[in-house]
């Protein structure tokens, strides 16, 4: 098999194993034998350290090597001997809850008859270390405790009479602009990120529009019963270039986790991406839109999808559009470790991201071969070459075998244990599912069952479809301990004319104690479940989310 992907042309997975066993010569020349410590009153030796001859390793653990169905996302590596123990219960696939953290608590119950103990404990988190107070700014539980931290953070305004604070303190930084007063940046973004600390400091510090600085507000989705609220900021100078969108929970509607975020709340976030994205298609096309400072109905949105793509069919003008792609992510859930590195987003509430990609980007050099750029970035364009490599190789279609092989899989011990499927959900739109080849020890995927690769082939009902899997895939993960998730969309360019490709998005947790490392680095991913297994550990969680979905 010449292309490196786990999809095999007759529409099954393929994978290999590795079962060593080898001879390793000896060429140690002293012995350094001590004692480790005791048991039952023996001593413990290194002994097994310092064999006397050469080393025989006759069954060492079989070691599976399973392509990605993308080889531009690496190979996954899986151990039978602890898949296998996760194979006997599936539903150990999970994490444990954090436990409650109360430092205000923890030192009052040393000194039970001073009561309240207030200035002394005032004085007490002032001067706690730094890495106290950052450990305490993520993982404490207490209210009482990130107040305290919140306070220290920032210099506040406070209600004369409540004692409640009402807004930041500002100053004039160096360019006379006007900046929060923050006293500890690092403290002031891990409190702010903790959602036991209480809403009116969230609010204060980043909720509350300004509170993260001037970007305009562009866009906002209320439902008819006044329930959920969304913003859509524009990021001006932003990391991506041509500016990006954000989808961020207003501050009237806060947001910490998924438990929070309801169906709505989701369908408002990514119907600002279909909004935002079919108008700037519009206004390239040149098509009249009569929509300002108000919100466009779900009909409206559909019409005008129709329209763009019929204006880009009638005069073939997909092949001058500056901007054919889209770029969507979600970063889930925060975390900061007092050694200050940062586990994951910098941002504050439930978001999400999206902008339009140009197709060419202009280069430094003046040579006539480069007159119209070079290609712009963008990942989906990754899934496009492999497919055409793929069915240059095959003469068939990737996305049709890649739909077989999950509809056709086996299980990877090949025993007879129930739990075959790596179907999580499906309707007739999408199916909802773990790949063969995790790339983060739980990545779930999303993707489209018939052909459209990219939200302007989808209609309404695959819209809606997606985006019910995407709610299901991120309570299924929070159900079971994930704190947090980046999510990805690979989608197909406006100007591709491949009807195989499919729109995909790819759910990716970090679990504690696997940060990467250099395995990573060369895109070697290391699991220790079956796919199997953790589809089998994820449908345990279906109920659960679909009863949320239908509240």
């Amino acid at each position: 098999m010449k292309l490196r992907t786990c999809v095999a042309p007759n529409g099954n997975f393929v994978y290999g194993f590795h079962k060593p066993a080898y001879r390793v010569a000896n060429l140690r020349e002293n012995d350094y034998v001590t004692i480790l410590g005791q048991k039952a009153g023996s001593h413990i030796k290194n002994t097994a350290n310092f064999p006397a001859g050469d080393v025989e390793e006759s069954q060492a653990d079989i070691i599976f090597e399973i392509p990605n169905a993308f080889p531009f996302r690496g190979t996954t590596f899986l151990s039978k001997r602890y898949a296998d123990r996760k194979a006997a219960a599936p539903q150990s696939i999970r994490l444990p809850e954090r436990p409650a953290v109360s430092f205000a608590s923890y030192i009052r119950q040393w000194f039970p008859e001073e009561d309240p103990l207030d200035q002394e404990l005032d004085t007490l988190f002032q001067h706690l270390p730094e890495p106290l107070c950052l450990a305490l700014a993520v993982n404490s539980t207490d209210s009482e405790d990130l107040v305290r931290l919140a306070e220290l953070s920032a210099a506040f305004t406070h209600d004369k009479k409540t004692g409640q604070p009402t807004g930041l303190v500002y100053e004039t930084d160096q360019k006379g602009l006007s900046r929060p007063d923050i006293k500890h940046h690092d403290l002031f973004e891990a409190v702010a990120n903790n959602r036991f600390l209480p809403d009116i400091y969230k609010n204060m510090m980043v909720l509350r529009p300004g509170a993260q600085g001037s970007s305009e507000i562009v866009g906002e989705w209320r439902d008819a019963k006044g329930h959920s609220h969304v913003f859509e900021y524009l990021r001006r100078n932003s990391y991506i270039p041509w500016g990006h969108y954000a989808a961020n929970m207003a501050h009237d509607a806060v947001r910490y986790r998924i438990a929070d975020l309801t169906w709505v709340d989701l369908q408002g976030m990514r119907h600002l991406y279909y909004q935002r994205t079919y108008l700037r298609l519009a206004e390239q096309l040149d098509l009249a839109i009569s929509s300002r400072r108000k919100q466009l109905a779900v009909p409206q949105l559909e019409d005008l999808r129709k329209k763009i793509t019929a204006a880009l069919s009638a005069n073939d003008q997909q092949t001058s559009l500056p901007f054919t792609s889209t770029l969507w992510g979600w970063n889930f859930g925060f975390d900061f470790a007092p050694s200050k590195y940062r586990l994951h987003a910098s941002h504050q509430q439930i978001h999400q991201q999206y902008a339009l990609l140009p197709d060419s980007v202009a280069v430094n050099l003046a040579d006539s071969q480069y007159r119209d750029g070079i290609a712009a970035y963008a990942c989906g364009d990754l899934v496009r070459d492999f497919c055409n490599d793929y069915r240059q190789e095959y003469r068939a279609n990737f996305f049709e075998n890649y739909i077989q092989a999950i509809r056709n899989n086996q299980r990877m011990d090949n025993s007879d244990a129930p739990n075959r499927s790596l179907i999580i959900f499906e309707d007739p739109k999408v199916l909802l599912f773990v790949p063969k080849a995790q790339t983060s020890q739980w990545e779930l995927q999303v993707m489209t069952v018939e052909p459209v690769g990219n939200i302007l082939e989808t209609d309404t009902p695959t819209r809606q479809a997606v985006d019910r899997a995407i709610y299901i895939a991120m309570n299924i993960l929070e159900n079971m301990g994930m704190r947090m998730v980046s999510g990805i969309e690979y989608s197909k360019r406006f100007n591709c004319p491949d009807s195989d490709q499919r729109l995909l998005y790819c759910f990716l947790p970090k679990t504690p104690q696997s940060p990467g490392a250099f395995s990573e680095a060369q895109l070697r991913w290391i699991n220790n479940h079956y796919p199997e297994d953790f589809a089998a550990a994820c449908r345990l969680q279906l109920p659960a989310a679909l009863k949320r979905l239908e509240a």
